[in-house]
């Protein structure tokens, strides 16, 4: 599942970004409002977790834009605002849920989840990632080939949900460091070499055809090899 986090307090994100990333969720994450709208516009994310004050644009403003553009999308409102007013004004800006701050991360798992189960979009098709014979069903985080089930690590998971929703896109050691790993500098190590290959072993070893390319001197692509 694709979540889109829009969070200004540097520490907060990266607790965040964390914590959800390590609960197996890739996570994009937009420091400021201007930055979030984009990002929500351009991107197709299964939900939107948004602090309410942000610099530039607030929150709601955010939520009444989306609205506005028909995205259907569920966004769940962050804020150290908490009296009855200030919920009620998030929900009629079109937002799906909020929750006050400081609040358990056990509980913000507990909405998200909730919020991924209701959404209008979560047919079960939505929730199935394909490229070629290679299946990722993102709810029971199962991955196949051809039929054949691949087991895979909680990381390369990760990794393989980054590849595919970007299928047939060139993806830089510098993109998958940030949206895998969290990391915003090269460690200067063979991290994300190492994990590609274990991934390559695992989806492409006995196909007949291979998915995952190498692109000399950019980095990699998940696609259909053509005949």
């Amino acid at each position: 599942m694709h979540i889109l986090l829009i969070e200004d307090d540097t520490e907060a994100a990266r607790v965040l970004v964390k914590g959800l990333g390590e609960s197996g969720y890739t996570i994009d994450h937009a420091a400021e409002g201007r930055e979030g709208l984009s990002r929500a516009l351009a991107g197709r994310f299964d939900l939107i977790v948004t602090d309410r004050m942000l610099p530039h644009i607030d929150g709601l403003a955010i939520i009444q834009q989306l609205r506005r553009a028909r995205l259907a999308t569920p966004v769940l409102v962050l804020s150290a605002l908490g009296t009855v007013d200030d919920r009620i004004r998030g929900l009629k800006a079109g937002g799906d849920d909020y929750l006050t701050k400081p609040f358990a991360f056990a509980e913000l798992l507990a909405r998200i989840e909730a919020l991924l189960r209701r959404r209008p979009s979560a047919a079960a098709e939505s929730t199935v990632l394909r490229v070629a014979d290679l299946e990722f069903d993102l709810l029971a985080r199962k991955v196949t080939r051809a039929g054949r089930e691949i087991e895979l690590t909680a990381r390369e998971q990760k990794l393989l949900e980054f590849l595919m929703r970007r299928e047939g896109q060139v993806i830089t050691r510098t993109m998958l460091l940030e949206g895998v790993w969290d990391l915003h500098f090269d460690p200067q190590s063979n991290l994300v070499d190492v994990h590609i290959s274990r991934l390559r072993q695992a989806i492409d070893r006995g196909a007949e055809r291979l998915l995952i390319h190498t692109v000399r001197g950019s980095g990699y692509v998940l696609r259909e090899e053509e005949e």
